[in-house]
């Protein structure tokens, strides 16, 4: 079990959250469910609903259509958050590769908190938006010939 001091900073290192006060985060993360999860456990497959977004504590897992790895991510990142915004289905499966334990902030929590602190809509807006470039730049150089 984390203390909430362990909540906070894990939490304080995920992008949306960083330049937020404390006392706020604090709130936020006493409302967020611990996970724990064996190696090769897939938290969530492609196509399927999804209203959470996850902070990973410990481990690492991969996001993956079928076999294709698209990305690992480890301690202090975060995954899951389209279907937050979108309630779209999943658009990739996330697996553990080891044992992992996680924050899970559901969608409810997530709208409480901006109407609570609108500035998370903020930060979020610039992740997302440093995310489209990145893959923007991705498509730029595979196009280009180099690789």
């Amino acid at each position: 079990m984390l203390s909430s001091v362990d909540r906070l900073l894990f939490v304080r290192r995920v992008p949306i959250f960083k330049e937020l006060r404390d006392d706020f985060i604090v709130r936020l993360t006493s409302v967020m469910h611990e996970l724990h999860f064996p190696a090769h456990h897939t938290i969530f497959r492609q196509g399927e609903e999804g209203r959470s977004l996850y902070i990973v504590v410990s481990g690492r897992v991969k996001v993956h259509i079928g076999e294709k790895q698209l990305a690992v991510v480890d301690q202090g990142k975060y995954f899951g958050e389209m279907a937050v915004f979108d309630t779209q289905p999943r658009s990739a499966s996330v697996t553990t590769l080891e044992p992992c334990e996680f924050l899970e902030l559901t969608q409810e929590q997530l709208y409480d908190a901006i109407e609570e602190t609108p500035e998370i809509a903020v930060n979020i807006i610039r992740e997302l938006s440093r995310l489209v470039r990145r893959l923007n730049d991705n498509i730029q150089f595979t196009a280009s010939g180099r690789h």
